[in-house]
């Protein structure tokens, strides 16, 4: 009863005007959409963008494996995956709690099974290389992956190009909050939307990435950010937001399919682009055209409202992801710097262990320890997305 309490309390400050309008004398009337022809936004739209996330998640399932796919085949891509190990109970029931076990879980698993402690090794690298996805998997992820930030940033392009507040912020704010909105802007929004909240939920049957937690925050802090400011009539600043974000992540899908087909020169350049490009973006124009315009335009020209500090907050977190992806990109670049010869790597998903034997049927590269495992993994690893 005093959580249904809470809830109602929750729900009806959330939806209140003081909390979107606070005292500038708007309120929901405002939004109403009359026959006019001059849509303004509606939280129901919402459900067109549920739609398309369903509609883009099967356009993806469809591309990756009719377009993507041969495409990869015709590179020479083969979508192989690692050999299993023989079946041992006690050694899966051991995997399940510790994928890199220790020399001591390694010396007791050894005489639990009577193997060696070289077979158990090798037993536990064939497992951990069960769970890392084929090239192949990897090239269709990142094919259209690319495909779509690519098509929709030159949609948002176009679609922005001659709105006022493509150029000067300020309009994102004047004449707040009878801000119309156009069909192409809506259906870029809901496209977004929907994308993100495919990823959401792809997310988990995608290649998994050491980063999996931070980037499934990225896309709850985006989907927020985009419904609350729809909402909110925040329409105009959103767009600006998601042409920022479009313009970086086509350059690293371009970097790791050109990794993939084993084009490691063009690799690192298109590598390079999208470093320049992440940190002009994201940690420049960013805070510098969003979020300022947020934190000083908006108070000035509209009010204070309780809904722009949630905005705010919501815009931070993004920025400090950014920061936190841009450190991973120098990090990469640093070791390829102080590393001669040493190609772009990935800092995000494991490469596969090695496994071959000897001719005794002993791993060839004996493998202790987690930690040995983690710098083995850290420095073979294949480009991937930080974003």
């Amino acid at each position: 009863m005093f959580m249904m309490e809470v809830y109602d309390y929750a729900r009806t400050t959330f939806w209140s005007e003081w909390f979107w309008f606070g005292g500038s004398g708007h309120s929901w009337a405002d939004f109403v959409n009359k026959d006019d022809g001059i849509h303004h936004p509606q939280y129901s739209d919402i459900q067109w963008a549920l739609y398309l996330g369903l509609v883009i998640f099967m356009i993806r399932k469809v591309a990756e494996r009719h377009i993507a796919a041969p495409i990869g085949r015709y590179f020479g891509i083969r979508n192989t995956l690692p050999r299993k190990p023989p079946p041992n109970p006690v050694l899966e029931n051991a995997f399940k709690c510790h994928k890199f076990p220790e020399n001591d879980k390694i010396q007791s698993l050894s005489k639990q099974t009577d193997l060696s402690t070289r077979k158990v090794e090798r037993w536990f690298r064939m497992r951990r290389n069960q769970d890392r996805p084929s090239f192949m998997k990897r090239f269709t992820e990142a094919a259209w992956r690319f495909t779509f930030y690519f098509s929709v940033f030159v949609y948002g392009v176009v679609v922005l190009w001659d709105k006022p507040w493509f150029v000067d912020s300020t309009h994102c704010w004047v004449g707040y909050p009878h801000h119309h909105i156009p069909p192409a802007i809506f259906w870029y929004y809901m496209i977004e939307i929907g994308f993100y909240s495919s990823l959401m939920f792809s997310q988990f049957i995608d290649v998994r990435r050491k980063d999996f937690w931070e980037m499934f925050t990225h896309h709850v802090a985006t989907m927020l950010l985009l419904c609350f400011s729809w909402c909110g009539n925040f329409v105009r600043v959103g767009t600006l937001v998601l042409v920022i974000h479009d313009a970086v992540d086509f350059w690293m899908e371009a970097a790791k399919m050109a990794k993939y087909l084993k084009a490691q020169r063009l690799c690192d350049v298109l590598f390079a682009i999208f470093g320049i490009v992440w940190f002009v973006t994201r940690l420049v124009i960013f805070p510098v055209r969003v979020i300022y315009s947020t934190y000083f335009e908006l108070p000035v020209i509209v009010g204070y409202f309780p809904a722009m500090y949630m905005f705010n907050a919501m815009l931070c977190l993004l920025l400090v992801l950014h920061a936190y992806w841009f450190s991973l990109i120098v990090k990469v670049t640093y070791d390829v710097l102080t590393n001669s010869g040493e190609e772009v790597t990935d800092i995000r998903s494991s490469e596969e262990e090695n496994v071959s034997e000897d001719e005794n049927g002993h791993a060839v590269q004996p493998n202790n320890n987690h930690n040995h495992n983690h710098n083995h993994n850290h420095n073979h690893n294949k480009v991937k997305a930080v974003s």
